[in-house]
């Protein structure tokens, strides 16, 4: 049984990997809490523990602003990577901007409904 220490939050926002300052992949996120975020890529050239960034642009921010945030790998496996923010992460108001829009664009993520056939 697993233990989770904050809420997972669905949501799909596409992203860049970068290792070492540069960018080496693409990604989406699946899922995010305060904590860490699940993200699908095919990019699995990385360690446990390793630390790589992200960077996100919100889909239909005007001001088309980037935020970049480090995380570490905690778990690889063939459909992505499951990151940690760590306990020294020192941006915790673009975390919360990140859970936050994920929270309130969940819906529109995942709600397809289905055309009316007449």
């Amino acid at each position: 049984m697993e233990h989770r220490l904050s809420k997972r939050i669905p949501g799909k926002i596409k992203l860049l990997i970068y290792r070492k300052g540069i960018p080496v992949a693409t990604g989406q996120i699946c899922d995010a809490s305060k904590r860490g975020l699940f993200i699908n890529t095919d990019y699995l050239d990385v360690q446990l523990n390793q630390m790589l960034e992200i960077e996100i642009q919100f889909p239909g921010d005007s001001e088309k602003k980037f935020i970049r945030l480090k995380a570490y790998v905690v778990r690889k496996i063939d459909k992505g990577l499951g990151l940690d923010f760590g306990e020294t992460n020192s941006d915790a108001f673009a975390i919360s901007k990140l859970i936050q829009w994920l929270d309130k664009h969940q819906m529109s993520s995942y709600y397809s409904p289905a055309l009316k056939q007449g």
